[in-house]
């Protein structure tokens, strides 16, 4: 089913922040998570909160793991929505929280980034044998924007490795091409709207660990920062063992990774994302077999609104769990993994 833009809804910009801020999430109440705290292997810690699969659910049920965008977590508008599809397929569900996010300041001295594969590797090789040992089912993961980009660098480094921990993967609105993400960002409406909202949280997370860690880098050119450029260049790349915000974007980008994909992975992108210019978006030729491209006309950044005011966002977690439900399918029985079943209609 193709994904149409409510009428009262045109546009990028109102399709993502309507969303966000206005839009239905769930129908009934509001998830209720159960929290775990993982200690890392560097000393630190990361918070992953679960919502178990219903009581009338299979005993093997699956777990569909999601990991959220910049400065998201797991009250998040889509984190929410696909909490609510899971529980509605009899799904556990879990989302871990990068560093820093959970609402308690991380211990170590760093945080979290786009290209942050090792993080996702472990956490999902946890969550594995975690769901293992209770008599859970396969594992299945997606990822958000900023987790979308992590998730898909992941699977292109484990390879053929991947689906011994996972069944498949898809990213939504995932700036896969960081530089150009990184550029539409920082000006006009964009830089008025998304960057400053980003920069309000981030900016004092920041500030609080240079209060934990005097001398880690440069607490004026911090303040002085007015973009995300600049902010990654005085703190995401050195804390993370970049050269600079060139070196990271470039490194940390998943586009140009995308063919050693080999786990099936879908890669879903609206072409009115206001943060990632269609032209930066992947076309065929330049993707694996492994890898589904849905790149529909509207649907704003993890946006995706349905229905009459105020809406819904709903659908996109129906689609993206309906597509990852489908390889599981087609595992089970025999069928070919990355022919494109339970695909929304879109550009592919």
């Amino acid at each position: 089913m193709a994904y149409a833009a409510p009428r009262w809804l045109p546009g990028g910009n109102l399709q993502t922040i309507w969303a966000a801020l206005y839009a239905r999430r769930f129908d009934g109440p509001a998830p209720v998570y159960r929290r775990e705290r993982w200690p890392t292997p560097d000393g630190d810690f990361v918070d992953v909160d679960f919502v178990d699969a219903p009581a009338s659910a299979a005993k093997a049920a699956p777990l569909l793991v999601l990991f959220h965008g910049l400065e998201g977590s797991s009250r998040s508008h889509y984190a929410e929505a696909f909490a609510a599809f899971a529980a509605s397929r009899g799904m556990a569900f879990a989302v871990p929280h990068f560093r820093g996010c959970s609402g308690e300041m991380n211990l170590a001295p760093r945080a979290y980034h786009s290209g942050d594969f090792e993080e996702i590797g472990w956490i999902l090789a946890r969550m594995r044998d975690q769901h293992a040992q209770k008599g859970g089912g396969p594992v299945l993961a997606a990822g958000v924007s900023l987790g979308g980009n992590a998730l898909m660098r992941w699977a292109s480094e484990a390879g053929q490795t991947a689906s011994g921990v996972v069944s498949a993967v898809a990213s939504v609105c995932a700036p896969l091409d960081l530089a150009a993400g990184g550029e539409a960002i920082g000006r006009g409406f964009n830089k008025l709207v998304y960057t400053r909202m980003f920069l309000n949280t981030m900016k004092p997370k920041a500030l609080a660990k240079l209060a934990q860690f005097p001398g880690l880098f440069d607490r004026e050119r911090l303040l002085a920062a007015r973009n995300l450029h600049d902010f990654d260049n005085v703190f995401t790349a050195p804390l993370h063992g970049f050269r600079d915000v060139d070196d990271y974007w470039s490194r940390g980008s998943a586009k140009p990774h995308l063919a050693s994909i080999r786990v099936p992975a879908l890669v879903a992108n609206a072409r009115n994302d206001p943060f990632i210019p269609a032209s930066s978006l992947p076309r065929a030729g330049e993707v694996g077999p492994h890898v589904t491209l849905w790149q529909p006309e509207h649907g704003g950044h993890v946006g995706f609104p349905m229905g009459p005011p105020p809406g819904h966002v709903r659908g996109m977690p129906e689609q993206v769990g309906n597509w990852l439900q489908m390889q599981l399918h087609m595992q089970s029985h025999g069928g070919t993994l990355t022919d494109g079943a339970g695909l929304p209609a879109g550009r592919e």
